[in-house]
């Protein structure tokens, strides 16, 4: 293998590293997305009626992850531009929303197939099996 079209390892969580090629589009997609947190936060964005989240709401439906960590994400999100930040500074601290990009919506249906293709060929999961993602509260 010619290893001088490989870079070195992208640090993604506690032991999981990537090797990215220089050229594969594939690659990079997966250095954006594959990160810990990130397929959650956009998931989250895009369930319910309600199209912006604050943060605290995110904090809160994700769970365990660390403020820190939510932050870190939600910061290359909107440099990826799968997420806006929306500021309103006329409140007293300004109130910070998150919603997703037409790229970002555009995502959520690649994450809607690899919903399909775990329930067709991994998982049985009737009640995955009837939920819209929108709408699912799994």
């Amino acid at each position: 293998m010619d290893t001088s079209i490989l870079e070195i390892p992208t640090y993604i969580s506690d032991s999981f590293y990537v090797y990215t090629m220089k050229d594969c589009t594939v690659y990079k997609t997966m250095n954006i997305i594959g990160k810990r947190w990130t397929i959650h936060i956009l998931l989250e964005l895009h369930k319910g009626e309600k199209k912006e989240k604050r943060f605290n709401e995110l904090k809160r439906k994700l769970g365990s992850v660390t403020p820190k960590i939510l932050s870190e994400r939600l910061t290359e999100l909107e440099a990826e531009g799968m997420i806006i930040k929306k500021v309103d500074e006329s409140t007293n601290p300004p109130k910070s929303e998150y919603y997703l990009t037409e790229s970002g919506r555009d995502f959520i249906k690649i994450i809607q197939g690899i919903k399909r293709w775990g329930l067709k060929w991994k998982f049985q999961n009737e009640e995955c099996e009837k939920a819209i993602c929108m709408y699912c509260e799994i």
